[in-house]
């Protein structure tokens, strides 16, 4: 079969890539001419030059595939209209191609969010395929409505969508600030009480995301895809405290407030830029909430979907993944 994946380029895109070596398909991959495809020299899968933003360049990607991971999204924009055509319009443009032009598509996979629902009530209280969609930024708006054109196929297309949590490993950027930060032995902690996060291995996550790709029990279903265990920052600190081989490191708690100004101040002086900032002002209202935690029974009981790498063993391979590529 032929497996065509969106995003591979990117962090999680890679990984995903990585496990579909292990399966008996051939892989094929859309990047731009500018795209850094580094995570994928040496593979030998087939890069297709096309855009999420141009059908016409799509049609070659989808023709002969048997199955669509899509995995691209944008994650930093600098308002609502951004977001959506980076994540709603997107996935429409790659749908539409796809039931026009992949006559034997067995499945369309594709990857969500965890801020679709917005955060969880209490740690007894973790969110679940069932809940509310309650999105508090525009990232998680965008992806809700991308989640929605998705369903709007569901009686034409076998699909599955799956919703990551926070994300960590090998390649990745968004978190390395933390770890960063850990490594010259600061330790930031986002306000004075003790948040709750689903964190998952970002080859646990490509893993779960390609088990329940080719999982007959999965077509026409949404599944949280995450860590098992509820973690505290404290405990995530500590453990990459001893993955770095310190012995301490200094706590420096963050009033919601300072980082509510910090994150305002950053998407004013964004506007500015080229690119737009990490830290915005919604950003920050992510930060500071209390949980973000989410069930996997489902994912369980579907696909058996389980954890397979541990949270200290995820880190340990990080640190040494990010001080063998110099990056911290």
């Amino acid at each position: 079969m032929k497996t065509l994946v969106t995003g591979a380029t990117g962090f999680i895109g890679s990984h995903v890539v990585d496990i579909l070596k292990q399966v008996d398909t051939e892989i094929a991959c859309i990047a731009r001419p500018t795209s850094d495809l580094r995570w994928l020299e040496g593979k030998g899968v087939h890069i297709v030059n096309a855009s999420l933003h141009d059908k016409e360049s799509l049609i070659p990607a989808v023709k002969g595939v048997d199955m669509i991971i899509h995995v691209a999204g944008l994650t930093a924009a600098r308002n609502d209209e951004e977001f959506l055509k980076g994540n709603r319009d997107a996935t429409q443009y790659l749908l539409e191609v796809a039931q026009n032009y992949a006559p034997n598509l067995q499945r369309f996979l594709h990857v969500s969010s965890q801020t679709v629902t917005g955060p969880s009530s209490s740690i007894q209280d973790p969110v679940n395929e069932q809940s509310p969609l309650q999105p508090i930024t525009a990232y998680g708006r965008s992806k809700r409505a991308a989640e929605e054109v998705v369903q709007s196929f569901a009686q034409t297309i076998p699909m599955t969508i799956v919703r990551p949590p926070a994300v960590f490993g090998e390649r990745d950027t968004a978190i390395l600030t933390f770890f960063q930060s850990v490594s010259r032995g600061i330790l930031p902690l986002i306000g004075f009480d003790e948040k709750r996060v689903s964190l998952i291995h970002g080859v646990d996550l490509a893993r779960g995301i390609v088990e329940a790709a080719f999982h007959a029990n999965t077509i026409g279903e949404t599944y949280f895809v995450s860590s098992e265990e509820f973690y505290s920052w404290k405990q995530i600190a500590e453990i990459t405290k001893h993955a770095f081989g310190k012995s301490f490191v200094i706590p420096v708690r963050i009033p919601h407030g300072i980082v509510m100004t910090l994150a305002g101040l950053s998407e004013i002086f964004g506007r500015f830029s080229s690119k737009p900032p990490v830290l915005n002002y919604e950003k920050g209202k992510d930060l500071i909430q209390p949980y973000w935690v989410c069930s996997v029974e489902k994912a369980k009981k579907d696909f058996g979907w389980k954890q397979q790498i541990p949270i200290e063993e995820g880190i340990e391979r990080t640190v040494r993944w990010y001080i063998d590529n110099k990056w911290v």
